[in-house]
């Protein structure tokens, strides 16, 4: 899926009130599926998607320092101008379970950098405000680096033949 907004960005309080959402709602994703992780007991799981919530959180408190002393806008989650029903970094979640391996849980996580690079790629290019635009490629790069990152841990994985986990406790289905 290519990520692209539904009208420019003109102002960099309107951008950092997008910034801010995205990433906080990235952090939220992040920490429910560590949570979910947790109680399903894949810890190895829990810990990326914890150290990826890490991530966003970097991000929100970057976005709290560019605005302070600004009024950032409070935009209803049907006027925000990215392309997809949620925000970009959240796109992908449905295809979560708790039985996912490594594998899996870091295509989930480069799907959503990959997205999040997307839109503020997206955003850079089509504003005509200079600061948005060197804002909007700041943030493209760094989600470029969590792209490269994640490439890497899946590198480093390598074409290990995962083996499903096994459910302990599966649901009871009546016949």
């Amino acid at each position: 899926m290519n990520i692209s907004i539904t009208s420019p960005i003109e102002s960099v309080a309107e951008f950092l009130a997008h910034a801010e959402a995205l990433e906080l709602e990235s952090v939220e994703s992040y920490e429910q599926l560590a949570d979910s992780m947790e109680v399903h007991n894949n810890p190895e799981i829990a810990k990326l998607f914890r150290k990826l919530a890490h991530f966003g959180e970097k991000h929100a408190q970057e976005v709290t320092e560019l605005a302070k002393g600004m009024t950032l806008p409070e935009i209803s989650p049907w006027d925000f101008k990215w392309s997809t029903p949620d925000s970009p970094e959240n796109a992908s979640m449905d295809e979560a379970h708790y039985l996912m391996d490594t594998h899996q849980a870091l295509e989930i996580a480069l799907i959503n950098e990959i997205q999040g690079q997307q839109f503020y790629a997206s955003v850079a290019a089509t504003t005509s405000n200079d600061e948005v635009r060197k804002l909007a490629s700041e943030f493209a790069g760094e989600e470029a680096e969590h792209v490269a990152l994640l490439k890497q841990w899946q590198a480093n994985l390598g074409n290990q033949d995962a083996l499903p986990l096994d459910d302990l406790d599966p649901p009871n289905i009546p016949e």
